[in-house]
């Protein structure tokens, strides 16, 4: 379930977490606005696979990226990205593990998936998978530093 707030929740939960008041997290695997009505964050994101993560029943596709498929998802006749599927979800695991995330959905997908950029510990997810050599650019042009 993703929840919108509108400017004056979000300026008044910053307002609070600035002033060392704490923001309650929410449940495991919901979403919730984290800096504006654009933005939400996933205090607890589940890899899925080198590109896509799930937040609750939330499917997040990375934008611009694509990773390699794991065994049996590639299907016939696709150009499949090469390259290990394993390490690409082990490294996005690892980017992810025990922090929250903040994604600005771009897109939805012809699978239904919640295309986004997304970040954890202020680093970006798709940018981060590339400089890796986990995922290569492609379906939609992205800035990395």
């Amino acid at each position: 379930m993703i929840r919108r707030y509108g400017p004056v929740t979000a300026i008044g939960l910053l307002a609070g977490a600035a002033l060392g008041l704490g923001l309650s997290q929410p449940p495991v695997g919901q979403v919730s606005a984290m800096t504006s009505s654009e933005d939400v964050g996933c205090a607890d994101p589940r890899v899925v696979d080198g590109d896509t993560l799930r937040c609750g029943r939330t499917r997040i596709r990375l934008q611009g990226i694509d990773a390699p498929e794991l065994p049996g998802h590639c299907a016939r006749g696709r150009n499949c990205t090469p390259g290990d599927p394993f390490a690409s979800t082990d490294n996005l695991r690892t980017l992810v593990s025990g922090a929250a995330m903040v994604c600005r959905q771009t897109d939805t997908d012809r699978y239904g998936r919640t295309v986004a950029r997304c970040s954890a510990r202020g680093r970006d997810l798709s940018c981060a998978q590339i400089a890796g050599g986990f995922a290569v650019r492609r379906y939609a042009p992205i800035s990395c530093p």
